[in-house]
């Protein structure tokens, strides 16, 4: 807070109402000091645990509907369960950049010419 607004605690209650550290609180951002102390205290400080549960949770539902219309085709399974696209699997590795190693002279050129930008 006293980064943003140079207001202490010592100011509640004189300079610093307790309605606007109440909507300072309120209104804080998710990248500020006070959302990752409150995310690590809970254990979820950022979106992917939550994203990789829920995908997690897709994916056996899934897997529990194909069983369900398994028993009622008397056995008859469907198609073969695709999971849930995750970053990083599936068509993100297909997806090449460049054609090969760089050779460190080249990454040396590379280097001095964003450097001296």
């Amino acid at each position: 807070m006293m980064t943003r607004t140079s207001y202490t605690l010592d100011d509640l209650g004189g300079s610093l109402k307790w309605g606007a550290l109440k909507s300072f609180i309120k209104n804080v951002g998710p990248d500020s000091a006070l959302a990752r102390d409150l995310g690590k205290q809970t254990g979820w400080e950022n979106t992917l645990k939550t994203n990789v549960i829920l995908a997690d949770i897709y994916d056996l539902l899934q897997v529990i509907n194909s069983n369900i219309c398994a028993l009622a085709n008397k056995g008859k399974s469907r198609k073969q369960i695709k999971p849930y696209p995750r970053p990083g699997k599936g068509d993100d590795k297909k997806r090449k950049i460049g054609k090969g190693a760089v050779t460190l002279e080249a990454m040396r050129d590379f280097i001095r010419r964003r450097t001296n930008a």
